[in-house]
């Protein structure tokens, strides 16, 4: 993950569903080191519905290049554009290796620009670095979509798509809010177990739940920072628990630590409180499903950005528009939608999860 981490683009840029692509999209992301062997029905549920941008057209190539599918999120992005494009059969993928080498991925695709590929994907492993190499295939009249992590300068790419790290906090700090008030809290104690601080992504994930629930006049109480990782998550859960008697609601940040914040959880008997997590990991969703537990909401954070991004691809490849947007030109930014998900819509949300 680059420094800048997943997204970069303010919330101004369109909010996005992948139906308006032309049919509907994958649904839910995480991130997670589990085996992603059961994302099945995550790829089966790729888009189907039907619009004239989904005729047969004039056959292109696309490129694709993305970190190592080293994470249940990271496989997901991997496998959801290979199965977007076999919806299709105008499109030839060009899939190059996965890898966190950053020199690695730079020649694989200046490899894919030797190929005279007609548009590029690429999820850079870290974006300022890979900014060079894909204003290049811009310059040698190559577009590129640019997914989630985002180049240095807009003249490295035509069209980015990503999360919506803000909207995660904001929509996970407006459900706990509501609930609170909901339960008749006035001053509740609220705990933020965080990914890694340095990275932008927190910080705009912070922001947002401390937006979120400005609204209904609550603060954090105390907030600790987590590696993104099972291990750091059950360690600092355990301090926030030693550190105070009750909580009333937690946010985690991510999916994955979030297994190691239950263990921390279950080992010290608590349950006074509700959490709410990030990503929407198939782990979780069941928990929300089951209703047995502290878990009682997910924010996504979707992996389908890259089945949406082949799409867009398609699309200015074919020199075609968004049927349901009006004129000749494709966005240039898309920022994915940050659903909550709760018992309620679980049910909508589960089948396009992975572990």
């Amino acid at each position: 993950m680059d420094k800048r981490g997943r997204g970069g683009l303010d919330r101004r840029s369109l909010l996005f569903s992948g139906a308006a692509l032309g049919g509907g999209a994958l649904v839910a992301g995480c991130t997670s080191n589990k085996s992603p062997d059961d994302s099945s029905g995550n790829l089966n549920a790729a888009a189907k519905a039907g619009t004239d941008n989904d005729k047969p057209g004039k056959q292109v190539t696309i490129g694709f290049s993305a970190p190592a599918a080293d994470h249940g999120w990271m496989a997901a992005i991997s496998k959801n554009a290979s199965a977007q494009a076999k919806q299709y059969s105008d499109v030839h993928l060009e899939v190059v290796e996965g890898t966190n080498d950053v020199n690695a991925q730079i020649s694989q695709v200046q490899t894919l620009i030797g190929k005279k590929v007609d548009i590029l994907v690429i999820l850079p492993f870290d974006g300022k670095a890979l900014t060079a190499v894909a204003q290049q295939a811009m310059d040698a009249g190559i577009p590129v979509v640019n997914v989630d992590r985002v180049f240095d300068t807009p003249l490295a790419y035509r069209t980015w798509i990503g999360g919506d790290n803000f909207g995660m906090g904001l929509n996970a700090g407006l459900y706990i809010g509501k609930t609170l008030k909901a339960k008749g809290v006035s001053k509740p104690v609220i705990g933020e177990i965080a990914g890694i601080d340095n990275l932008e992504l927190t910080k705009q994930r912070s922001a947002g739940l401390k937006k979120g629930l400005a609204k209904y006049g609550f603060t954090v109480g105390i907030r600790q920072a987590a590696d993104f990782t099972a291990d750091s998550g059950q360690q600092v859960m355990s301090n926030v628990l030693q550190a105070r008697s009750h909580l009333d609601a937690v946010w985690n940040h991510d999916d994955d630590q979030g297994i190691g914040v239950e263990a921390a959880i279950k080992q010290a008997g608590r349950s006074e409180f509700f959490m709410v997590g990030g990503a929407g990991s198939k782990h979780v969703m069941q928990e929300i499903k089951a209703d047995n537990s502290v878990v009682k909401a997910t924010v996504v954070y979707p992996s389908n950005m890259s089945a949406s991004a082949i799409r867009l691809a398609r699309l200015m490849a074919q020199h075609k528009a968004i049927g349901d947007l009006v004129g000749q030109d494709l966005p240039s930014s898309v920022t994915l939608y940050s659903a909550t998900v709760t018992k309620d819509n679980v049910d909508q949300y589960l089948p396009g999860a992975f572990s």
